[in-house]
Order: structure tokens, then sequence, then C-alpha cells
């Protein structure tokens, strides 16, 4: 079947061209039509506490959002018109301040204390906007447009949902710079390893309508997050560039043996579908070991890129071969010198010191292992993102001016008894860190009757049976203090209602902290379950898994483990992705040289000379795809203010970088010393395999 289809696409090359093109009509619709999701705290489990509570706060409440406006400066006039300017936003529910609760006639010294504590911290003042739909909804975005719009300078608004509206901001800002980027450093490192001009054009083309596809076909998942369209291009543009390099290589190779290059890129096409089947595979399984995550970002994430990968491989053999057949003179015509190094000295080097190098390979795993149980990770989103952010600068002040640094949001029952509410709210305030309690017994006497209280209250605080009670932190998201401030408020609240959900950023956090200290695990035994066994498959060994994988692991662990030593702290999400993606992407670098390896051993070599070719020969592959996926991926982490995306790059670029090494210097040690174990425990590792020939049919007897 593949031979039929080889054929073809090599006969009609400017046809196959013009089919990827148009394809690329519903690709572009697709991907324009794929909502973008900025908030990393929705991906959390459905089934957790502060989920659960986020729910109860966009129904019944119609609050699934709340931002706070700070005013400096500002006379009580000019605030009041500010609030029913705001009220009348199309997006917000509700808008909270003095002039609704007690009046603006009413001197601020006269105020009573609890609501002036609440919205007065000197000159300045503070207003609390919620909105009917969830923080990261067009909806929401338009309507904190719209209040920065009403707002004067002297405005802060403040709030997790300004934050994710910023992060789109800057976000969709940068993304056009990543592309550029990378696209510009890659093309610098295949000018010093690929001997034509042209020839990385053509490999970006192909690449380039890949990557269309995957962001097209993303439409049929609904939405994807910030983070994986801020990195899957890049991403798949250097876990994707070798198959390319292989596909061009074996064409090279089948050349000299047809007069027609038609037939020389089907005979490569046959060649590559069966190799680049079962490489991509291991790439593959990494990037789904993420969707295993608790997290959902990481099937988000996983998804997505698998799908690249996949997308990937199809457009190497359908539509690169047609692109490479109608450039072939062009790519002839501008051949140069290339600058990649002979490796031939060090790889004889390394052979004849195997045990010393093999020494050193088990020696390196204690530092690398400690360092990467011990690097430093923070949780707190805010901290990824640039400090001069409006919205940072705003929490800032919030912090500063009110000793609000997080709030938390309980959602209980309405039947509870005025004396026990004021037990609870006294409770409350008593825990450390606890500035303010906001609820409805607070701001309402005892007395007054209920047909007296202003709608505006009742509607912020109570709805359905339910009510809402908000507590203002001095303590900052992600912190221990704020950990254990919320474990204290949990047993307060729950002693009055068992069903009562605290939720809130602070709360959703601590969820977050807790889910990913799992999901890092977990992947990354999948990870390697899944690879080893792929591993053993295409070699038939059950030996070879746990070299190649234990090389690549070693990789792994000096690159996360490297933070440890500089002193830095880097985003959660880092150590759970690298752990996952480097082993996928890059343990092809090992399968290449064992590969070539076995290849010179069947072929009656001894294991010295066998594994010196093998190296050499797999030297300059290792080191072209990594180069391309180190620039790829440092070219963003330069440009981008987002620490989370720039960590993730430079900490892949780093990785390309380390397992290049290890693969290079540490891997032909490795295999040649454990050659006789691998022989032992593997199939056909020195013999090639007969291949079962059919039986030839028995003529019918004569009549």
């Amino acid at each position: 079947m593949i031979k039929k289809i080889s054929v073809w696409l090599t006969r009609k090359p400017k046809l196959v061209i013009l089919v990827a093109l148009l394809a690329l009509i519903p690709s572009l619709l697709g991907a324009a039509a794929t909502r973008i999701n900025y908030d990393i705290l929705s991906y959390l489990p459905p089934d957790s506490e502060a989920s659960r509570g986020e729910a109860l706060l966009e129904e019944p409440f119609q609050d699934a959002a709340t931002t706070m406006l700070v005013v400096e400066d500002m006379p009580p006039a000019y605030c009041n018109q500010l609030l029913l300017d705001i009220q009348k936003i199309q997006g917000v529910t509700n808008a909270t301040w003095l002039s609704n609760l007690v009046g603006i006639q009413i001197p601020t010294d006269m105020i009573p204390a609890n609501l002036r504590d609440v919205f007065y911290s000197g000159d300045a003042t503070m207003m609390i906007i919620q909105y009917d739909s969830p923080g990261a909804s067009q909806r929401t975005m338009q309507a904190i447009d719209q209040v920065r719009t009403a707002c004067n300078k002297n405005c802060f608004l403040a709030g997790f949902s300004v934050i994710i509206r910023d992060t789109r901001s800057l976000v969709d800002k940068e993304l056009p710079l990543y592309i550029v980027m990378a696209v510009v450093l890659s093309l610098v490192a295949m000018a010093f390893t690929i001997d034509s001009w042209v020839l990385p054009l053509a490999f970006l083309i192909s690449i380039g309508l890949a990557i269309l596809y995957n962001f097209g076909t993303n439409f049929f998942l609904g939405q994807i997050s910030y983070i994986t369209k801020a990195i899957a291009a890049v991403l798949q543009l250097g876990v994707t560039m070798d198959y390319s390099i292989f596909l061009y290589r074996r064409y090279e190779e089948e050349k000299p043996k047809y007069d027609d290059p038609r037939d020389a890129m089907s005979q490569a096409i046959q060649a590559a579908f069966t190799s680049l089947s079962g490489s991509s595979l291991t790439t593959i399984a990494g990037f789904l070991a993420l969707c295993a995550m608790r997290l959902l970002l990481g099937r988000d994430i996983g998804i997505v890129m698998a799908k690249g990968v996949v997308l990937g491989v199809a457009t190497v053999i359908l539509v690169l071969p047609s692109i490479l057949l109608v450039l072939d003179k062009l790519i002839q015509k501008t051949h140069h010198r290339t600058l990649m190094p002979n490796f031939t000295r060090v790889n004889r080097f390394v052979i004849r010191n195997r045990k010393k190098f093999a020494v050193l390979f088990l020696l390196l795993y204690v530092p690398a292992v400690y360092s990467q149980a011990n690097t430093a990770v923070y949780y707190k989103l805010d901290r990824s993102l640039p400090q001069t952010m409006d919205s940072i600068v705003a929490t800032n002040k919030l912090k500063d001016e009110f000793n609000m640094a997080s709030s938390h949001f309980v959602v209980m029952r309405d039947d509870l008894s005025n004396a026990q509410l004021n037990e609870m709210t006294d409770r409350l305030e008593a825990v450390d860190g606890v500035e303010t309690v906001l609820s409805y017994n607070k701001l309402v006497n005892d007395a007054i009757p209920d047909f007296f209280i202003p709608d505006e209250i009742k509607d912020l605080f109570k709805e359905d049976g339910m009510q809402l009670v908000m507590i203002n932190s001095s303590y900052t998201t992600a912190s221990q203090q704020v950990s254990q401030q919320l474990d204290e408020v949990r047993e307060i609240i729950k002693s009055y209602d068992p069903s009562a959900c605290v939720t809130g950023e602070a709360a959703m956090t601590q969820d977050l902290i807790d889910t990913a200290r799992v999901d890092f695990k977990m992947t990354s035994y999948i990870s390697i379950a899944a690879i080893f066994l792929i591993v053993a498959v295409v070699f038939q060994s059950i030996s070879m898994p746990i070299v190649l994988v234990a090389a690549i692991e070693l990789a792994i662990f000096i690159n996360q483990g490297i933070p440890y030593f500089t002193g830095s702290v880097i985003p959660f999400i880092t150590p759970t992705f690298i752990g996952c993606v480097q082993l996928g992407a890059t343990v092809d670098y090992a399968i290449l040289m064992a590969t070539r390896f076995r290849e010179e051993l069947r072929s009656g070599k001894g294991r010295e000379e066998a594994m010196l070719i093998a190296a050499t020969a797999s030297d300059s592959s290792i080191l072209t795809s990594s180069l391309v996926l180190f620039c790829a991926t440092l070219g963003v982490s330069a440009i981008s203010k987002i620490e989370i995306i720039s960590n993730i790059c430079v900490t892949l670029a780093r990785g390309a970088l380390v397992s290049a090494v290890v693969s290079i210097f540490i891997m032909p040690a490795v295999l040649c010393l454990c050659e006789p174990i691998i022989a032992r425990t593997s199939r056909h590792w020195r013999t090639v395999p007969m291949k079962k020939e059919k039986p030839e049919p028995s003529l019918p007897a004569a009549k």
C-alpha cells in the first residue's frame, strides 16, 4: 500500500503541494475559531472543593469573577459617580462601595468601623466589582476593559481576572515574535549543519504546514491554554525537524541507485515510513503521558503536541517529498560547506576509555538526582509575570494600602442563626493573617427589618438559600502561611456547615500545589514505562531499554538539577513538562545510535569497530537535531516576558544540549561496555532475523 502511495505522490508533486495549500483554508479557519484559555486555575480537577466553590459563585450568585478597584486621592462624589458608571457596564453584576451601603453624605469618621476598615485606608478607598461570567471569558475581559476606560489615572484595578486580561494582551503581542525568532534561529542552526541554503527553507515550509494543520484541528478540542498556544508551534518545529532531515538523507542515499529522482524519492518514502513511524512513537508517548495529569493543563498540552507529532510525520511522508522534488535543482545549486565537526577522534577516545566513562555515568547520577529532587519551585502565578504590568501594580497597591494579599470566598448554607454567624465571624477574624471578614451579618444589624435592607447587599451575599462570606488575608497566595490559614478557615467553616466550600485564588492555588506534586511523579513513571515498552518492542530486548532510558534520564536529572546549583526558583509546571517531553523527544538520539550499532554488528564487525562507525555516523544527526531544538526554544526564552513560557523554553533548550552531550560522550561507552549483556538479553542482536518464505503453491494433480 505504501509503495503505491509513494509512487503516486512522486509522480504528481505539484498537485500534492496544491492540495496541501488548499488544506490550509480550513486549518486557518479552525485556528481562528479555537478559544484560548488564559486561566490556569480553571484546569484544576472539577471535583476539588475550590472548583466546586467556583461553580457555586457562578450559579446561583452570578459572581464568577471578582475584582478590587483601589481609588486614591479622589472625592466621594467622584467615587459614587464611578460606581454608577461601572454598574451600567455589561458583564458587571454588582459593584459595591460605601455609597450603596450607607450613602455618601455620612462623614468618614461616622461610618461604622467594620465598614470603614474594609473600604478605606488612608487616602485610598476600595470598590468590589463582580462579574457574571468566568474570569477568563471574553465577556469578562471586555467588561474589565470598560471598567478601566471609566477610571482615571488614580484608579488601580486588581484581581486574578485582571491579571488574566493583561496576560492575554502580553501573549498576543509576543506570539508572532516567538515564531519569527524560532524560524530565524533554526535557519541559522541549519546553515551550519546542512549543506544547502535552500534545503532548510524546504524543511521549514513542510513543518510550517504541519503546525498550521495542528492548530486548525485544535478546533475540535474546543479550547487550548495560552501556554500551549505559546509553545506548541516552537516545540513542534524542534521535535519534528529530524524527521525531515532523515527523509532527505535517505533520499540522497537512494539517488545514485536510480536514473529518475522520483524513483529514488519513492524508495526513500517507503524506508522513512517504517523508521519514522517507530521513531515518533517515543515522542508521542512522552507527550501522551502528560494526559495522565489530574491537572487538565497536562492533557491540553499532551493532546495538542502528540497530534502535532502525528501530523508532522504525515506531512514529512505525504508533502515534503513533493516540495523536495520541485526544489531539487535549486537545492543542488546552493550547496555549501558545513561547519560540522568530525567526532571520530572523540569517539575513539570514549570507546577506548569506556570503563572510565561508564563509571562517570554512574557517579553523575548522585548529584543529578539530588539536585533535581531539591530544585525549588513556585506556584504563585502572578510571580511569572512582569511586575510592571498594570494588574500587578494594582495588586501590590491592594496589598500595601489595604494589607490584602489574597481573598477567600466561602459559600455556605443560609439557615444559620445570627448567633452562629456572629460567633463564626469572630472566630474567623481571630485567625492569624485575616484582615477583614465581609459578610451579611457584619453589614446588617440584627434589629433592622429585612425589607429595609438594600437589594445590593442581599444580591451580594444571599442567593437561593446560600450565603457568601469574603475573607481578606494579608498572606500571599501559594505561601506556607496562607496554606495553614486556609486549613484553619476550613476547620471553622465546616464546624458550622460541613457542606460549605472555600474557594478563591489562594484556595485554588493550594489545590494546584497538591495536584501538581502527585502529577509530577505519576507522569514521570508513565512516560518512562511507555517509552521503556516501546524500546523493548523495537529492539526485542530487555536490557536495551534500561540502557537507553537510563542515559536520557541522567540528562533529564542534570537538566532539572541545574537551577538547584544556580539558586533559581522555577515555575511548578516546568519539571513535570520537561520530564516527559525531554525523554520522549531526545531518546531518539540514543535509539539512532543503538540502531546503527546493531546494524554494524549484524554486518560482522567487531564491537569496538561497530561502535566507532555507529557513533561517528550518528553524531552529526544528533548534533543537528539538538541544535535546531535548542535554537527554536532558546529564542522564545530570550524574548518572552512571561516566566512560565520562558523557563519551559530555556529548560527545553538546555535539555536538548545535555541529551546530545550524554548521547555523544556517554552512550558509546555504555553501549560498548554493555554489549555482551545486551546480546544475551535480546533477540537477533548480532544476526539478521530470517524472513519466513511463503511456500510455493503446489501444482494441481494431473487428470
